[in-house]
């Protein structure tokens, strides 16, 4: 089931989107204000972001700017709602790193399209990670750009010697196996009978410790240092 975080201070809308998104098979989260979404936010991660831009103390723009900053929220599809209309402003918020905007008052059925298609896109990156992870390990040689970051990696197989240990603890190194098959957090949840806030947890600390950014720069790290296969 696909979960979707609602951030809107209008009491009314967010309880209509919530009740609206449930009716069509969504988990929803709802909150008010974009520092409370950002205060959970690492503790239960999103498939979808729908967030209103004029919100007290902090408003979408900042919270979109925000998250995106967080290599957690880089790719996570968010749409916006605005009673804002002009040019400016949809351009402005395209370029904080929305992926869709929408104009109050909105028909629902259009939210809901909209929703679906990235979604459907996200699905498509992640299967589009999982062929390149097979790629690196078929081909002699990878010459690839995904997401904006070009793969250029020697096929590791080609070498004799084994990695190095990874600086990890046994549950951080069982997440880092899951994590450069392409599996998302909350697939490594349902296969290691762990909480998605503990994966977290553990890629944080992954990430901290091979001094990588974001799950693509892991997957790059993992196939760099022939890491490509769990000989456990």
């Amino acid at each position: 089931m696909k979960k979707i975080l609602v951030v809107d201070d209008d009491h009314i809308l967010r309880k209509v989107l919530k009740h609206t998104l449930e009716q069509q098979g969504y988990q929803v989260k709802a909150t008010g204000s974009g520092a409370e979404a950002l205060a959970g936010f690492q503790n239960d991660l999103p498939d979808l972001i729908v967030s209103d831009v004029s919100m007290p103390t902090m408003d979408g723009f900042e919270f979109c700017r925000q998250l995106r900053s967080q290599p957690s929220g880089q790719l996570i599809p968010f749409i916006f709602l605005s009673a804002k209309s002009d040019l400016d402003h949809r351009i402005q918020g395209h370029q904080i790193g929305a992926d869709d905007y929408l104009t109050k008052p909105f028909e629902m059925k259009e939210l809901l399209v909209k929703i679906e298609a990235l979604l459907e896109r996200s699905r498509r990156i992640h299967s589009e990670i999982v062929h390149l992870l097979q790629q690196l390990v078929n081909s002699q040689s990878v010459n690839h750009s995904f997401a904006g970051i070009n793969l250029n990696i020697a096929n590791p197989n080609a070498k004799e010697s084994k990695p190095e240990p990874l600086p990890l603890t046994p549950a951080e190194e069982r997440v880092f196996w899951e994590v450069i098959q392409g599996f998302t957090n909350k697939q490594i949840s349902e296969r290691l009978f762990i909480s998605p806030r503990t994966v977290q947890t553990h890629l944080s600390n992954i990430l901290n410790k091979l001094n990588v950014e974001n799950r693509t720069q892991l997957v790059r790290f993992a196939y760099e240092h022939g890491y490509e296969k769990n000989e456990n």
